[in-house]
């Protein structure tokens, strides 16, 4: 009976110690992935940041040319080429 009740014991810290062992594991890994999401959520934001720049930057590019495009119509004839 003694017996019985010394191993039970021995058992139950075992239990305890790999419980412990897995669940620091686990924190670990969920640090891990904290840091991790953090870091994807920055490169995001700067990933956001650089599209609103440059559609900025497309906007104003097409209005360049539309303005340009306007401005040589008036120059360029509206008539057929040659070849036709």
């Amino acid at each position: 009976m003694y017996l019985q009740i010394k191993n039970k014991c021995y058992n139950e810290k075992v239990m305890e110690k790999e419980t412990e062992e897995r669940l620091t594991a686990i924190e670990m890994k969920l640090a891990y992935m904290e840091d991790f999401v953090s870091q994807i959520q920055n490169v995001a934001v700067d990933q956001a940041k650089t599209i609103d720049k440059l559609q900025k930057e497309i906007k104003l590019m097409s209005d360049r040319i539309r303005e340009m495009s306007n401005a040589m119509e008036g120059d360029i004839p509206n008539r057929k080429p040659p070849h036709y």
